[in-house]
């Protein structure tokens, strides 16, 4: 929690300074002040990340003080203290936007550390996601995922959009290439223009199918054809699969890029306003050894942006299950509310040939079929019923825990009992039952791990 700043406001110089100890010792930097007035010029000074607000002040009341930083900064967190038998203010307090509150004297201040925590990891979570959505989802927002390698691939999105580079997608089937060369598009100074798709595996009249062709350039030619780079004229040509382009056909590939210009077939030179994008599945170093890939071309292709396959990006599984629910969840007039724990783990155990292509094909055939709110096992299809667990695979402990073999004991049984806390908004005896512990036990763990860093 380094570089978190909190303000603690409270006239109690004990309560300032039994605050400040904890809170300092854990990571945090705390400034104190001691009526309204200090607090407003010090959020103005420092702006705190959270505000431990006592509701009875010498000078103002704390409720006001809520109002107006809710008001002004309703980015900040603010927890309520609150002195015994005033409960019901504090409960007021909360409907005003305070997160959270917090009695004293303080019998557990552990306890109070954890609120803090949790208080202001939600707030970096929120902000995560709002810079997610902001700043690249919403310019992405067909790319699902908030893993390193999904927020590599949207940072390189970023980077080269704006320009007009030559730009390589690779990736193995299913993982969603046309995506990114449409973000590409769509984030360019040629969004106004056509994105156009080009399949190189068309295994016809190829060149034709390209460039286009006059009337009676070959048997069969009746009249003129306009190929894929007329209709992408000012705007995108993506290039799909282009190892698979016939040979003889890649030098003249290599020249448009290069003079930006081509031939139609029986016809002259024309020149071609066009940014180039390619996606490939196959490894061309190796179609170049094979002589099936012309050297040249390849190094025309300035940038590569690589897309992960599903099983490199498992903690996204979950993200990519929530958006195929909404996308497919109503069907005949039922909707799918939730997948069962025990499916969440056949999902992230199996090893997805298909990649993302197949978890989304998987999805819209099941909620077409789901007979329940509820996806079960008995909803997915064999293949993945069967998936068996792997060394390799993460384990899937509820939604948002991913333990890695090797954990040890202590941390995986540490993170399960924090998450399942945290889904029981902080109530310790509910936990306990979800846990099947003893609710002392529960205690002695929770202020072992207090003593972490």
């Amino acid at each position: 929690m380094e570089n978190l700043i909190v303000l603690v406001v409270d006239d109690q110089e004990d309560i300032q300074n039994i605050l400040s100890d904890r809170l300092t010792i854990h990571g945090y930097q705390v400034s104190v002040a001691s009526n309204g007035l200090e607090a407003f010029e010090m959020v103005d000074r420092i702006f705190p990340d959270l505000i431990l607000l006592d509701i009875m002040l010498p000078d103002t009341n704390g409720m006001d003080i809520l109002a107006k930083i809710k008001q002004e900064y309703p980015e900040i967190i603010v927890i309520m203290i609150t002195a015994h038998g005033t409960i019901q203010i504090a409960v007021e307090a909360m409907k005003l936007g305070a997160y959270d509150f917090i009695e004293k004297p303080f019998n557990n201040l552990d306890e109070v550390r954890i609120k803090v925590d949790n208080a202001l990891k939600r707030k970096a979570m929120i902000m995560e996601n709002q810079y997610l959505r902001s700043e690249l989802k919403g310019k992405y927002s067909d790319i699902m995922g908030k893993s390193p390698k999904i927020m590599e691939v949207l940072h390189n999105i970023d980077k080269v959009a704006p320009s007009d580079l030559t730009v390589l997608i690779t990736g193995e089937t299913g993982t969603g290439k046309e995506l990114v060369a449409r973000a590409l598009h769509e984030n360019s100074l040629r969004s106004s223009k056509e994105f156009v798709v080009a399949n190189c595996t068309a295994d016809t009249l190829f060149e034709s199918y390209l460039f286009g062709h006059e009337k009676g350039s070959f048997t069969g030619a009746t009249s003129r054809k306009l190929g894929k780079m007329d209709f992408a004229e000012g705007g995108t040509i993506f290039l799909d699969e282009i190892g698979a382009m016939p040979f003889d056909l890649q030098s003249k590939l290599l020249r448009l890029i290069q003079f930006k210009e081509f031939e139609r077939v029986g016809g002259t030179l024309i020149k071609a306003d066009v940014r180039f994008i390619a996606a490939t599945n196959q490894d061309l170093n190796d179609a170049i050894k094979d002589g099936k890939f012309r050297l040249d071309l390849f190094h025309r292709f300035k940038f590569n942006i690589k897309v992960p396959p599903l099983t490199e990006i498992k903690e996204d599984i979950p993200i990519l299950v929530e958006h195929f629910i909404q996308k497919y969840s109503t069907v005949n007039g039922k909707k799918i509310i939730r997948i069962a724990d025990e499916v969440m783990q056949l999902l992230i155990n199996y090893s997805w040939p298909g990649n993302i292509r197949e978890l989304q094909n998987c999805f819209e055939r099941m909620i077409f079929f789901a007979e329940h709110e509820t996806i079960s096992v008995d909803d997915l299809p064999q293949e993945i019923r069967d998936a068996k667990i792997s060394e390799s695979t993460s384990t899937y402990s509820g939604p948002g825990i991913f333990i890695k073999p090797g954990t040890s004991f202590r941390n995986a049984q540490k993170m399960l009992i924090l998450k399942t806390l945290k889904d029981a908004d902080g109530n310790k005896t509910r936990t306990a039952k979800l846990l099947e512990m003893n609710l002392r036990t529960l205690h002695n763990k929770l202020k072992d791990y207090s003593g972490d860093q």
